[in-house]
């Protein structure tokens, strides 16, 4: 069942986000790709995130495809203008790509070329707007299209640190509904109960809403992301659970599953990042019950 059936059925998907290489050599990419292939719906392909150069997301999700799993997208505003992002949208449709994830790029100046200049020559409203626009026949500039593509297309939330920002972030949300996107992916997801009281809120906006589930890996990690980012919701519970473990992978990969059980009741699908840990999602999965 195609992912859009999925999000039309009220089913829950599960999706895998996996980098393209740096560099030519797709043999591990294509290699975790099949290795996850009977355990998820689709593989969700960024393109160049965190402003790190890689094979673009548009190849890796052929190379996705190409092992007979669905693949969506990552589309963003930083690096190209809007000529080269309606190319880039037809092309994937014609390579038997119909799904993407309309994202906020992350600052150049965080990546690895330093002395790149940044694009925006749309935002992501506006690039919602041209992607319904050509499913309607007709590119930015009002001439009409030699055939009309059709796509699944979704968007992202960005973390929130308080009140005023979650607000600010569900109106900017509501906005992309009515631009096009079809559903929403979330941050990742550390405590249930802060998520829970989220989807109040987010079920004002009508669409399936996707949470992330970020495998931690080491104590290291979810110390770092709690004191880089408070609002992430990392307590030292969590961190202490870890690091009391005397398996600290193996309780990292639980504590994954656990969150992907809870979800399951919640929400209608998760994103697993696994970061380079894709050989444990079936582990995870197993975890949380499917």
């Amino acid at each position: 069942m195609s992912f859009q059936k999925r999000l039309s059925s009220g089913e829950f998907a599960v999706l895998a986000e996996m980098n393209t290489p740096k560099g030519i050599d797709s043999s591990q990419f294509v290699s975790h790709a099949l290795r996850i292939k009977s355990c998820v719906d689709a593989i969700i392909v960024p393109d160049m995130d965190n402003g790190i150069m890689r094979m673009s997301a548009l190849a890796g999700g052929v190379l996705v495809q190409q092992q007979g799993i669905e693949a969506l997208i990552h589309l963003y505003c930083r690096d190209r203008n809007r000529i080269a992002l309606q190319g880039d949208i037809l092309a994937a449709h014609a390579l038997g790509i119909h799904g993407f994830i309309v994202v906020c790029s992350e600052d150049i100046v965080n990546g690895d070329h330093h002395d790149a200049k940044p694009v925006n020559d749309l935002d992501e409203l506006g690039l919602l707007r041209a992607i319904r626009s050509l499913e309607q026949g007709k590119d930015l500039a009002g001439i009409a299209l030699e055939g009309a593509p059709s796509f699944v297309t979704g968007c992202d939330m960005a973390c929130c640190p308080d009140e005023r920002a979650l607000e600010a972030e569900l109106e900017q949300a509501a906005k992309k509904v009515k631009a096009g996107a079809t559903f929403i992916v979330t941050p990742p997801v550390y405590d249930i109960n802060r998520f829970a009281a989220f989807m109040d809120r987010a079920k004002e906006l009508n669409v399936p809403i996707i949470p992330t589930v970020f495998l931690l890996k080491s104590v290291g990690a979810a110390r770092f992301i709690a004191t880089s980012d408070p609002s992430a919701g990392i307590t030292d519970q969590l961190i202490q659970r870890i690091r009391k473990a005397s398996d600290r992978e193996n309780e990292c990969v639980r504590i994954a599953g656990e969150t992907v059980a809870a979800l399951k009741t919640m929400a209608q699908g998760v994103r697993i990042v696994a970061h380079g840990w894709e050989h444990r999602l079936p582990s995870i999965l197993e975890c949380a019950g499917f």
